[in-house]
């Protein structure tokens, strides 16, 4: 009996470690916290780096329901495997579902195998692809509440089917959102680059939609209903 107690306060014990981690895995300070310079403040409550401003313009152009959502672009060369992310900032949860303020955090370098670049210099429309995809994940965030939120955390670090899913509802937003061939431009970009280690791409190849899965969205979205 007792040691179905210590078992049951473990597990509880375990489960309240892996909600916080979610918690703050799934969220971030505010741009001016980050130590990030702020270089530019445009497109109602964003915070943009100048050097990725036209880009960035340009895939929030094709997402009119953001236009008033507070969102950070910041340099961050802590991304972990991705060359973006984007996380709900944690404090903002409490200013409830509408009231959100979300971070995209950039990795300031594109590092190859053999070589890297400034992501600045990265083609125009392969950027606008990538931030395309960032944006179609905070579309993803605020059609949740914050239990709905948190709970997307866990399963999110905890399950590898529901990061998949997670990542196709990403794409899926931006090819809906008028974005396709941005998107399907930066998937062959990174599929078809020799230079990029093989362990990235056979991860965009497992996570993400493949170029035939999105050339096919983009043509439903085109037939004549």
């Amino acid at each position: 009996m007792r040691f179905k107690a210590v078992s049951v306060i473990a597990l509880l014990l375990f489960l309240t470690g892996i909600f916080v981690y979610a918690i703050h895995y799934f969220s971030s300070k505010p741009a001016q916290s980050t130590g990030a310079k702020t270089l530019n403040v445009f497109y109602q409550h964003k915070t943009i780096p100048k050097v990725v401003e036209p880009e960035i313009i340009k895939a929030l152009s094709f997402y009119p329901e953001l236009k008033d959502t507070p969102i950070d672009f910041v340099f961050d060369p802590n991304t972990s495997k991705s060359i973006m992310l984007s996380q709900p900032v944690l404090k903002s949860f409490f200013r409830g579902q509408n009231n959100r303020t979300y971070i995209i955090k950039i990795n300031p370098r594109f590092v190859m195998v053999h070589r890297s670049m400034p992501i600045q210099n990265v083609p125009q429309d392969i950027l606008t692809g990538w931030f395309g995809h960032e944006l179609g994940h905070v579309m993803d965030y605020s059609r949740r509440n914050n239990w709905q939120m948190l709970l997307f955390g866990v399963e999110y670090l905890c399950s590898d089917r529901f990061l998949m899913q997670a990542e196709r509802n990403a794409d899926t937003y931006a090819v809906n959102h008028g974005l396709g061939t941005y998107i399907l431009a930066t998937k062959n970009f990174i599929l078809n680059n020799g230079d990029l280690p093989l362990a990235y791409k056979e991860r965009i190849k497992r996570l993400y939609l493949s170029p035939q899965q999105i050339m096919d969205l983009i043509k439903k979205i085109k037939k004549p209903i």
